[in-house]
């Protein structure tokens, strides 16, 4: 692989079992299933598939195993044009396996993952020459050592390393933080790690030197993001009819990081990545529901006029 490209992604896949239901059950309950679906899912496959159907050229190089739900997954990256040829397989191996509970109702989900048998990203892989390549690269927790790797290799190219980050409990967690110089975390964990109540503020506390943004996501109350400048800037929610949040998180840092690729500054990354997540929350399902460039420039459009 020796031609540049827009996104590498080393990290978490999933295949989601998604159960839709009129609403959430209380306890003991027994619900009918109005339908189900099986998706691929994860935080770095559905940016990756976001990030693809944006236009942007995508790898994945993480590990999978050899059974049907690796392959699945495989099949759906690639059906997307996302590069798995780099892919790890190794025996007894297998994505995150979850189960989505869909409630119609409310627009809301909830979501039971199964972690056995997951490996992250291999130490010493991908190729140095593949990660110099990427214009951008996407780090979550699976396999932190490599990830730090990856993120050193890609920060000394003078690329870029965008973080999707859950929790800090990976190992070594703070020495990727490190490394990361876009960081956009999602209110709940940025206020857990930082001890702020207020977003704007965790963004705030988020800023390091060497760090190019730091940003907070907040669902329907928008987003607050910190640049250079050293000032907080917020980025109002889109006004949509809620149909399901599932992979809405993993499409704004797919879109982020394609609008980081094609060069966008700050404010038109974040109204982008903020666009794509709104369209998505009004399609069912994970990166199902993730919008096309065309899909998303006519909705920015519509409300800039």
């Amino acid at each position: 692989m020796t031609d540049s490209f827009d996104i590498l992604g080393l990290g978490a896949v999933a295949i989601d079992e998604l159960l839709y239901i009129d609403e959430y059950p209380a306890a003991d309950a027994k619900v009918r299933v109005q339908r189900r679906e099986r998706q691929c899912g994860g935080l770095t496959a559905t940016a990756l598939v976001a990030a693809a159907r944006l236009g942007a050229s995508c790898v994945y190089a993480g590990t999978l195993g050899e059974g049907e739900l690796s392959q699945f997954a495989l099949d759906t990256m690639s059906r997307e044009g996302i590069d798995v040829s780099p892919t790890v397989r190794k025996p007894g191996l297998q994505p995150i396996h979850s189960v989505v509970l869909v409630d119609q109702s409310g627009g809301t989900r909830t979501l039971f993952y199964d972690i056995n048998n997951v490996e992250g990203a291999q130490d010493e892989w991908p190729a140095e020459e593949t990660v110099r390549n990427a214009r951008v690269v996407l780090v979550d927790g699976y396999g932190t050592p490599a990830m730090i790797r990856a993120a050193r290799i890609a920060r000394e190219a003078g690329h870029s390393v965008v973080a999707d980050f859950e929790n800090a409990d990976p190992p070594r967690f703070d020495e990727l933080l490190q490394l990361v110089d876009h960081l956009i975390l999602s209110r709940q964990f940025a206020c857990s790690l930082t001890g702020a109540t207020d977003p704007a503020d965790a963004a705030k506390q988020l800023w390091a030197d060497g760090r190019e943004l730091a940003a907070v996501t907040c669902g329907i109350d928008g987003s607050h993001f910190v640049t250079s400048s050293g000032q907080v800037k917020s980025v109002p929610a889109f006004q949509v009819e809620t149909v399901d949040t599932t992979g809405c998180g993993d499409t704004f840092h797919g879109a982020y990081a394609t609008a980081l690729a094609r060069g966008m500054n700050a404010d038109d990354r974040m109204r982008f990545a903020s666009g794509a997540a709104a369209i998505k929350a009004t399609m069912n399902g994970g990166q199902a529901g993730c919008p096309s460039l065309e899909a998303v420039e006519r909705f920015l459009s519509e409300r800039t006029a």
